[in-house]
């Protein structure tokens, strides 16, 4: 088991996402930075799906009550393993009743903790991934307990690691593809969606991120049409909607931009007051 002393901001369980059920209105999830939680995996020796944990910000804390073998990938939360620090995208061993501390941002926003094996919550329609009103619990909170798979032999490449650019997500260009709806825009907008800096404001989360920015905007709705992780719409207000891993499955407004799925890894690991341009990439 590893029990959650502290649960900081925002810790749950993703693997890489429900599939098959948005004709019943069920959202793919996931693991929001999809590059970093295969990483983990991978260098555990896990199938890329096993479950990971997310760390939304650090400010947690996990015992660990049986031996393991663990993997930190993503953000760079300032991790220390009893009190002394550990780095990212490295085995490491773990000995029952082991301390692990996710502190304050260096870089990026979310951070993943892979277990050798996978954390072996329930699966519900296929996915261990959190989500709220589909799984029994959709954030993690302090006591709880997730089940793991003890691990007594450390002969699986204890110094396995990977060195990795960081820089995918500390961009500040964001590839993205023209949307289904993109030419409904003017010259004028199309101009503003490429020469503007957005900011992405406070209201941000798995579902979705508001950026500041307006795009003047006297656009028709849309009839409501489907919708995917990346999708940007433009509201009536002028504000840009970026939609994330949780998102809702349609939407009536224009989807003017598509990010590709290494922009959404990129935007998982970007928060408030960050800012960014968009790149459009042609087919």
């Amino acid at each position: 088991m590893l029990k959650v002393i502290s649960a900081g901001v925002y810790v749950t369980i993703q693997d890489l996402g429900r599939f098959g059920y948005m004709d019943v209105g069920v959202p793919a999830s996931g693991a929001m930075d999809q590059y970093a939680a295969k990483l983990a995996n991978l260098i555990l020796g896990n199938d890329q799906n096993d479950a990971i944990l997310e760390i939304t910000l650090g400010g947690s804390s996990f015992q660990f009550l049986k031996d393991s073998v663990i993997c930190i990938s993503g953000a760079d939360l300032n991790a220390e393993l009893n009190s002394k620090p550990v780095p990212l995208n490295h085995s490491i061993k773990i000995l029952k009743n082991s301390v692990l501390k996710f502190n304050n941002p260096v870089s990026g926003v979310r951070a993943y903790l892979a277990v050798k094996g996978g954390f072996q919550n329930k699966i519900v329609l296929g996915s261990r991934s959190f989500f709220k009103e589909i799984t029994k619990k959709f954030v993690l909170r302090k006591n709880d307990e997730i089940l793991y798979n003890e691990i007594n032999s450390f002969n699986i490449a204890q110094s396995a690691s990977v060195k990795v650019k960081q820089d995918y997500f500390l961009t500040k260009s964001v590839e993205v593809y023209e949307g289904p709806d993109y030419q409904m825009l003017t010259n004028q907008q199309k101009n503003e969606l490429t020469t503007t800096t957005f900011t992405i404001s406070r209201e941000n989360n798995r579902m979705g991120y508001r950026l500041e920015e307006l795009v003047p905007n006297d656009l028709d709705g849309i009839i409501t049409s489907a919708v995917l992780p990346g999708t940007i719409q433009l509201t009536p207000s002028g504000k840009l909607i970026i939609l994330m891993r949780d998102c809702q499955v349609t939407g009536g407004y224009p989807r003017v931009l598509q990010l590709t799925d290494s922009a959404i890894n990129a935007m998982a690991q970007k928060s408030t007051g960050n800012s960014f341009n968009l790149k459009i990439l042609s087919l």
